[in-house]
């Protein structure tokens, strides 16, 4: 055991002296909340809807002494502080917030978790949930029609902002437009069409998500919606417990997120074969992630991971790829021989 710690903190000192490679096989496109993001080439996932069961039988997640209300934290893994508090010391400039967990055992990483952060278009996740639960309870049908008004529209990521008001759109185009280029017209429609941002952030607070809250409609330049790490992660270890909506909406949800187009932060520091459901926020003073990881060796683990950068700096992707890199080293650990032939 002392020696894979060895071999592995070897490693660890390894990538943070040298750059990381991207993973050659993701596609990396840049849809940050400030670009134009015209991808009129937008490719649907086959979703069906069905029909799902409505269950009354949730847990009362806010007075639970478990982390998810089916998950309780484990311990600690100190394993990865060392490493990460380095490279946080190489990258003193930024401000990190990072939560990750161990969907099994519930062992995570905190570092500054549960510090609000401006949200960017992370937001959308919790609002794509809120989508799906209104789904699963009936009064809501992907297949329904919604129209394109002018309170809508907005600039930023996306491109329905260039369709002319009026325009109708289907609620399944709508709300994987919101999570794959994060589009934030697509954004506000949804939100007006669950009945807006006091409701969702009554939703958010039943959650249980301590620092998740929408003030102003998208595109929200000046990052006044918030969330945290940990409020996300927990997201993630609800919906992946059917806790918040049933395993059809969570096929759904999850089929959408893995078309996540902005490939640049957590996804390029996993390893090949790996899987991630996920949802970047971007502005130019914050970068953000938070989505379910499955490794190929069937490990599952939750992240969520902030940075308050300087102007537009692009070195906040880099620091992102690095902590994404040494956590999925920590859950996907290659055999001690493996590393010792190499």
């Amino acid at each position: 055991m002392k020696l894979r710690w060895l071999l592995l903190s070897f490693t660890s000192i390894l990538l943070l002296s040298s750059p990381v490679k991207a993973n050659p096989n993701i596609n990396q496109v840049d849809s940050a909340d400030g670009g134009s993001g015209n991808q009129s080439d937008l490719q649907l996932p086959e979703l069906k809807f069905i029909p799902p069961t409505p269950s009354n039988d949730f847990v009362n997640l806010t007075d639970t002494p478990k982390y998810t209300g089916i998950v309780p934290l484990g311990r600690e893994i100190s394993e990865l502080q060392t490493p990460i508090k380095a490279l946080m010391a190489r990258y003193r400039f930024l401000t990190p917030g990072i939560f990750f967990m161990d969907l099994q055992t519930g062992d995570y990483l905190n570092i500054n978790g549960g510090q609000a952060f401006s949200a960017a278009s992370t937001i959308k996740y919790p609002i794509l949930i809120a989508l799906f639960q209104g789904i699963d309870a009936g009064r809501i049908k992907l297949s329904e029609t919604l129209v394109m008004q002018r309170k809508h529209v907005t600039g930023g990521s996306g491109d329905m902002q260039y369709r002319r008001v009026g325009t109708k759109i289907s609620l399944l185009e709508t709300v994987t437009k919101m999570m794959t280029i994060s589009d934030n017209t697509a954004t506000n429609m949804i939100i007006d069409r669950l009945g807006g941002k006091a409701n969702l952030n009554q939703r958010f607070h039943t959650w249980g998500l301590q620092s998740t809250v929408i003030h102003n409609m998208l595109g929200d330049f000046q990052g006044t919606n918030k969330t945290s790490a940990k409020d996300l992660v927990r997201l993630s270890a609800l919906i992946a417990n059917n806790q918040l909506i049933s395993d059809t909406s969570r096929s759904q949800v999850l089929g959408i997120m893995n078309h996540c187009h902005n490939r640049s932060l957590l996804p390029s520091g996993l390893g090949y074969g790996a899987s991630i459901a996920h949802k970047t926020g971007t502005l130019r003073f914050v970068l953000g992630d938070a989505g379910i990881i499955e490794t190929p060796s069937g490990k599952r683990y939750l992240a969520g991971i902030f940075v308050r950068r300087p102007n537009n700096d692009e070195r906040a992707t880099a620091f992102i790829r690095q902590v994404s890199q040494m956590v999925y080293g920590y859950f996907e650990q290659p055999k001690v021989s493996q590393i010792i032939k190499r």
